[in-house]
């Protein structure tokens, strides 16, 4: 006949399996929110040339100047046309500037997409401030359509004392847009419609 266990045994397994599916969940947890936690990191440190966002214009600008190119790119099976208005320009530390993206939806159906975006070099990421943006929310572009999506931006002052930025004079901003997923209809809505009054 096989001895029940002794009470401290069974009191350590329950630990023990309290202690995994603790890890387990925190785990989970992590896995979750490793996203919008790395995507908060980027945004307030300018990582991996991540740029702000600001809510207004700086107080002032300074005579240094810098030229910002403008890129724009295109991700697989997006059917569109993407370009910028102008290829670069020279902008002043803290000056605000608007400049528009040119966009065709170059098909016969209305096609969602979000725009990723970074400036090179990385570091300069975090004195990239843009106060409006095509960028923060999705674009749901209609067959055929053409539209003109701008970009208000300024470069921080705060550059002019950063040392490691000293020798910086061209700044990248590149754009790529990617296909959104259409949320799939209802079986009602794909049927054809029936004509009022008529009994089926």
């Amino acid at each position: 006949m096989t001895a029940e266990p002794a009470p401290s045994v069974r009191s350590r397994d329950l630990i023990v399996a309290a202690a995994c599916g603790a890890c387990v969940a925190l785990m989970v947890g992590a896995a979750y929110a490793a996203v919008p936690l790395y995507d908060w990191f980027c945004r307030a440190t300018g990582w991996n040339g991540t740029t702000q966002v600001a809510m207004s214009a700086p107080s002032g600008t300074l005579d240094r100047t810098i030229t910002v190119r403008f890129d724009a790119n295109l991700g697989p099976g997006l059917p569109w046309r993407f370009q910028p208005e102008r290829n670069s320009i020279q902008v002043k530390l803290g000056e605000v500037v608007t400049v528009n993206y040119h966009v065709i939806n170059e098909t016969a159906r209305d096609i969602t997409a979000s725009a990723a975006y970074n400036v090179t070099p990385l570091s300069m990421g975090a004195y990239f401030s843009k106060i409006n943006c095509f960028c923060f929310t999705e674009q749901r572009m209609k067959a055929g359509e053409k539209r003109d999506m701008p970009v208000v931006f300024y470069i921080d002052p705060a550059l002019a004392k950063n040392a490691d930025g000293a020798d910086v004079n061209t700044i990248t901003l590149s754009y790529t847009f990617y296909p959104q997923r259409e949320p799939s209809r209802p079986v009602a809505d794909n049927a054809p419609a029936r004509a009022p009054g008529r009994v089926y």
